[in-house]
């Protein structure tokens, strides 16, 4: 299938004829390797349109018009880790050629038709990465990895001050590439704003932001200046700009502004001109939103173009000899295109899923080593029992770090971080800007760079602006790497309902439903002390040893709470725990034959309120924790329900979307054929003051619900 681009580089090299020639301060030598990354980068692109059009190939965006980015690694070390925009395919090339290893076109080409040889993602994704090359894999970078760069640039910066090693050289840049569409977005902008803030402080932030601006993003044209005029000239972030079809543009441009980084430790900007050739995609029809002006304008600034331009101007270079340069890098790919056209892909679900299996399988045998915390007789509230787990975290892995909005000077909102940061320093407990987004990207940076992050979000309510950076950047990483890479952390969120005299929808929150269904996402909801400590401790275990994204849900109106049944009994206060609690494992209450109750967080305490009460209605119950939202305690679950016969899952979530849903539908799939019932709280958000009663779900609730079932069932 004939490309214009492919056509218009051949017809053009007939007639290139030298120009005055200027001083491009590269090497004949360097000219060619960079020519031929960029020759191997163009041949994929029309590679890949045509195992599309064959039905072997699945993914058809390519680098056409980006080429110069070879010269941005050919700029850089080889050590300094660069997450990349989807079309740095020269540049991948470039960093491949200064390292060596495996064929760099082959690699790709396995990636565009899935096959499960190919080496980083094994055919869950094309996307350019190799660890030997120090490239993480994106999968989709419309801005989401830039909070994630900035996180590993702040552990590289911060390394030193911790003691700690990260995989990465002291004086290593990072570099964090994206488009002039995605420069726009409010995660770009964000993380962007995070360096320049982190760096205002006289942090290290070695982060060099390169922007490929190609002036249109699928069919919305970016305004003419834009880039330049929105990040040309910020004091605390130093610009840089090159025509990026021009490889000796770009190289000076890059090396100068890898060169700035390396040596202020601060951030900067590299603005690079572009094109895009051959539209967004394969299946974009471009002329149906430019016009044939505007396609052939591009055509002419082909960054091939201007390399070749380049070498008959300063390396005495034929045209005939370009083209068969050309040529003979289109037969290569064509050669390695044929060879993997029929390599096999995944072919089960068990192939597919190996990575998430393998860190699933790691995480439940996690098991931290014995507690620091000295075991004497003190009762501990939910809040006290976490603030000592957190202690020994710190004290057990000296490459933890706590961090988040509140958590250091104040010891946060509700005092569980108290006194950590006068006991660990300011280097591994400390404040962060009020944005989840790069609460949540410093997590995953830092959990990249060999730190074990314990990020906190403030309210479950603030995680949802942010949400991506759990499910699409820190929940697929092990997925789309084969486990090459992990981004472990362990992500404290104050969570649920009843507050009293404070709340509101942001305040109050009861919805889980978005994380409920990440792959591999372990959430822990612990509501008793002793649990809290154990479940927050594992957490940690399981994200230092499995590289596991954990997410704990800590009660907010159990924090403090001191008793059960009565003013005064301290029923609901525990020591500091010796045990381990496993993930995914349950804790039962009672030994009851006449209802097992399945509950969590609040409903915990509720259901136990209201066992006394139905026992005085001839009802004996045995209440289970889950404590494990996910994964669900399947097997205690099924032994503790056949126990009795009879199940009321108590559930403080909304009816639609909660853990209910998942808990019944377990149940049914399992063969459970015994009465079942659950009481949640309502599809509403949470009111302000005592309307709150209104929507969250009640003892009463549980109590009315259980004696109507076991009536029911007689």
């Amino acid at each position: 299938m004939a490309e214009q681009v492919d056509d218009h580089f051949v017809a053009s090299l007939s007639a290139m004829v030298p120009t005055a020639p200027g001083d491009p301060k590269l090497s004949t030598q360097a000219l060619l390797e960079l020519f031929d990354s960029q020759l191997g980068s163009r041949h994929l692109d029309l590679a890949a349109r045509q195992l599309r059009s064959e039905g072997t190939g699945f993914y058809t965006i390519g680098s056409a018009g980006h080429e110069g980015n070879a010269a941005v690694a050919r700029a850089a070390r080889p050590t300094d880790p660069a997450l990349l925009h989807y079309r740095s395919g020269a540049f991948f090339l470039e960093r491949a050629r200064k390292v060596g290893g495996s064929d760099p076109l082959r690699d790709v080409l396995l990636g565009i038709v899935a096959a499960a040889a190919e080496p980083i993602a094994g055919g869950r994704h094309k996307v350019f990465g190799r660890r030997d090359l120090n490239i993480i894999p994106q999968t989709s970078t419309i801005a989401s990895h830039m909070p994630r760069s900035l996180g590993v640039a702040f552990a590289i910066g911060r390394a030193a001050k911790l003691k700690a090693e990260t995989p990465w050289p002291s004086d290593a840049v990072v570099i964090s590439s994206f488009g002039d569409a995605s420069a726009n977005h409010s995660t770009a902008l964000g993380a962007i704003n995070a360096a320049m803030h982190t760096s205002y402080q006289n942090v290290p932030m070695p982060l060099l932001f390169v922007c490929e601006d190609n002036g249109i993003g699928i069919s919305t044209p970016t305004p003419q200046g834009w880039c330049a005029s929105s990040f040309g000239g910020r004091k605390g972030l130093e610009y840089f700009n090159a025509d990026g079809t021009d490889v000796a543009d770009s190289y000076s441009a890059a090396s100068s502004a890898l060169e700035w980084v390396r040596t202020h430790r601060r951030p900067a900007f590299l603005h690079l001109s572009m094109v895009r050739l051959m539209g967004h995609a394969g299946s974009d029809y471009e002329p149906a939103y430019r016009t044939a002006h505007q396609i052939d304008s591009d055509l002419a600034r082909d960054p091939l173009l201007k390399t070749a331009q380049l070498l008959v101007e300063h390396a005495g270079t034929s045209p005939n000899e370009i083209l068969n340069l050309y040529e003979s890098k289109r037969s290569e790919v064509l050669r390695l295109t044929k060879e993997v056209s029929t390599a096999p892909q995944l072919s089960t679900a068990d192939d597919v899923m190996r990575p998430l299996t393998a860190a699933s399988d790691e995480c439940a045998e996690a098991t931290p080593p014995p507690a620091q915390s000295s075991q004497n007789e003190e009762v501990l509230t939910v809040a006290q029992a976490i603030n000592r787990a957190l202690a020994d975290i710190l004290t057990q892995y000296p490459e933890s770090i706590v961090f988040g909005e509140d958590v250091a000077r104040k010891g946060g909102v509700y005092g569980v971080t108290r006194g950590l940061l006068k006991q660990f320093g300011s280097a591994r407990v400390f404040d962060t800007i009020l944005d989840e987004q790069t609460i949540l990207g410093v997590a995953l940076g830092t959990g990249l760079a060999g730190l074990l992050p314990l990020p906190e979000i403030q309210y479950l309510a603030y995680v949802h602006n942010a949400a991506d950076q759990i499910r699409g950047e820190g929940a697929t990483l092990q997925f789309f790497s084969k486990r090459q890479y992990r981004n472990p952390m362990v992500v404290r969120i104050a969570a649920f309902g009843y507050q009293k005299g404070f709340g509101g929808h942001f305040h109050n929150d009861n919805a889980i439903g978005a994380l409920r269904d990440i792959p591999g996402l372990v959430i822990a909801s612990p509501s008793r002390p002793d649990d809290a400590a154990a479940m927050l401790r594992t957490c940690a275990t399981a994200a230092k040893t499995a590289g596991t994204v954990c997410v704990f849900l800590e009660p907010i109106a159990l924090y403090h709470t001191r008793d059960l049944y009565d003013a005064a009994d301290g029923g609901w206060l525990a020591k500091y725990p010796e045990e381990h609690v496993p993930v995914g494992q349950a804790r039962t209450y009672g030994t009851g034959s006449d209802l097992t109750i399945l509950t969590f967080g609040n409903g915990l305490r509720m259901s136990l309120r209201a066992t006394p009460r139905l026992a005085d209605a001839g009802i004996d119950c045995r209440v289970v924790d889950l404590r494990w939202l996910a994964p669900l305690p399947a097997r205690d679950i099924l032994r503790e329900v056949h126990a009795t016969g009879r199940v009321l899952v108590v559930d403080e979530t909304r009816r639609s979307g909660g853990v209910s849903e998942a808990v019944l539908t377990l149940l049914v799939d399992s063969g459970f054929k015994g009465p079942l019932r659950r009481v949640t709280s309502k599809d509403s958000f949470i009111p302000l003051g005592d309307a709150a009663a209104h929507v969250l779900l009640s003892q009463t609730d549980v109590e009315t619900a259980a004696i109507e079932l076991v009536q029911a069932s007689h």
